[in-house]
Order: C-alpha cells, then sequence, then structure tokens
C-alpha cells in the first residue's frame, strides 16, 4: 500500500484526485495550512467535496501529518498553550474528515532536559485526550532524526510516552527510514534493517505501527539531519527499504513518500518513479515476526 504525501492546493480533495492519477493506494495530506498558528475552520463544502472525492476514487486509507509549528515538549507557557489549541484543532478536523491517523514529531525539550520534554509530551497528550474523549483519529508518534533538541529520535522515547500516558491506547508509531538512518539505526543493509525491527519489536512491538514514511536519506547514518532523498539515491539500502515492504506486519499500513516533488530526468513524476521502485522489491516476500506488545 503506497502513497505520499500531496498538496491540498486549491481544496482539500485535489490530493485525492493527485494520488488516484498517480494510482496511489494511500495518501497523507496537511488538512490545513501547518505554517500558520490561526486557521479558517472547515466549511460544509469543503467537508462535501472531501467526501465526494474520497468515495469516487476509492482512497480509504488517508494519513494527516501535523503542523511542524507545534511543540507538545515546549518549556514555554505560551508556545505550549499555541500548540495544545492548534494540535487540539487537527484532530477534531481529522475526525471530520474521517481521517484515522494524525502523524505527529513528539516534540522538542529546548534545552530543558530529554526527561522533562518526555514528561510534557505526555501531560500534553493527557490533557488532549481528557478535552476530546471518544475520538476515532489516532495520534500517530513519529521517529525522528534528532536534530537539535528534537526527542523521538529513539525508540525508548516512543516507548516512555506510551507508557507515561493515560490512554495509550489512543496512540500509535509511524516509522521514517530517512529519521530512523540519521538517528544512528542501522538501515544499510538487510540484516541491520532486521535487526532495528527486531529492536523495535521488543521495545514497543510491531503491531503499533500504524504509519510508514519510505524516504532515503541525504545524509549517512547517525548524522542527526534531517533531510529527504529519492528511494535508492541516498544512504538507506534498498535491501533495507525490500526489509521494510516485503514485512508481513505491514502488509496494510499506508506507506508514504515524502520525497521532492519534482520530475526526474525522463519527465516522469520523481513520485511515480519511487514508487515503481518500491514496487519492484516486493518480488521477494519476506516472513515476519510475531509481535510483543508493551508491558
Amino acid at each position: 500500500m503506497f502513497g505520499s504525501h500531496l498538496s491540498i492546493a486549491g481544496g482539500l480533495h485535489n490530493a485525492l484526485l493527485s494520488a488516484r492519477a498517480l494510482d496511489m493506494q494511500c495518501v497523507q495530506v496537511f488538512t490545513k495550512n501547518q505554517r500558520q498558528w490561526k486557521t479558517r475552520p472547515l466549511t460544509q463544502d469543503q467537508i462535501l467535496q472531501w467526501n465526494l472525492h474520497r468515495k469516487e476514487t476509492g482512497l480509504d486509507t488517508v494519513v494527516s501529518h501535523d503542523s511542524y509549528l507545534i511543540n507538545l515538549a515546549s518549556p514555554n507557557p505560551a508556545t505550549l498553550e499555541k500548540s495544545l489549541n492548534l494540535f487540539r484543532e487537527e484532530l477534531l478536523r481529522c475526525e471530520t474528515l474521517e481521517i484515522p491517523y494524525l502523524v505527529t514529531h513528539p516534540g522538542a525539550h529546548m534545552k530543558d532536559g530529554e526527561q522533562a520534554g518526555l514528561e510534557r509530551i505526555a501531560h500534553s497528550l493527557d490533557q488532549l485526550h481528557n478535552d476530546l474523549p471518544g475520538l476515532k483519529t489516532l495520534t500517530c508518534l513519529e521517529v525522528t532524526a534528532g536534530q537539535g533538541t528534537t526527542l523521538g529520535y529513539q525508540f525508548q522515547h516512543l516507548r516512555d510516552i506510551l507508557l507515561r500516558v493515560k490512554e495509550p491506547d489512543r496512540l500509535a508509531v509511524c516509522l521514517d527510514t530517512a529519521h530512523m538512518l540519521a538517528a544512528g539505526y542501522d538501515l544499510t543493509s538487510s540484516r541491520g534493517a532486521k535487526a532495528v525491527l527486531d529492536e523495535l519489536d521488543e521495545l514497543i512491538g510491531l503491531n503499533l505501527v500504524k504509519v510508514i514514511h519510505l524516504n532515503d536519506s541525504k545524509t549517512p547514518r547517525g548524522s542527526r539531519v534531517d533531510r529527504h532523498e529519492h528511494i535508492g539515491h541516498g544512504h538507506v539500502s534498498l535491501k533495507a527499504f525490500q526489509v521494510i515492504v516485503n514485512h508481513k506486519q505491514f502488509k496494510n499500513v499506508p506507506k508514504i513518500l515524502e520525497t521532492p516533488k519534482d520530475d526526474c530526468p525522463d519527465g516522469r513524476p520523481w513520485d511515480a518513479v519511487n514508487i515503481e521502485t518500491l514496487r519492484n522489491l516486493m518480488s521477494s516476500p519476506r516472513r515476519g515476526k510475531t509481535t510483543h506488545p508493551i508491558t
């Protein structure tokens, strides 16, 4: 199940039309301008057009990514309050549009310490869950590259958040191959990729992975720098991608590209080329292993 993060310029539903034109089975979108703190409420026409085109395109699997402005780990009370308000709006928009997964970067501790940051993230999520009971949309904590003071670059960070929150069943995990490599995880070979998934399985459980971002990395392993590259043109091994796309646990997990949106030299959209590369890796199915939930 492959897709891409696509533009909502001209209307949310345009991302659905673009995904269909590129023969995708899933799509990721922003539900608002991700560079702005404030946003206008969804109109009835926007909701109608979204539902209509979703039915026409048959794209049932949709993922949203929240605004990069949000920092649920911020030690600054004003920033944290704005982040909570915006994240609340993101969740409500996903619920209205029947988007099951909202991906978020856990947050940055801003030199206040990792443990303090992780505690604030858990507390923030508890507050949001308390304010918004009964929502179906899951918040997917994304593995990050670890730039600056960003949290989430270790699987243990995600485990800590899941163990701290009062309603862990409202959370899930989003993997990002470029981020994982930059954070130091070995995605330079099939053997390395299998070991990484085994580690994730032991700490969190592969059953909690609900979204995967398939991106190559411009920067090498351990760089802690987040720079995405086209599949097969960076430092993530194609054999590592092959392990991930063939793992039985991820068969129905949306696999989303977040690579540059230009055209390749032969004139085709890079999204189409990258998805073709990934589909070609599925010729040798791999067997997964039993997952272990968090205890």
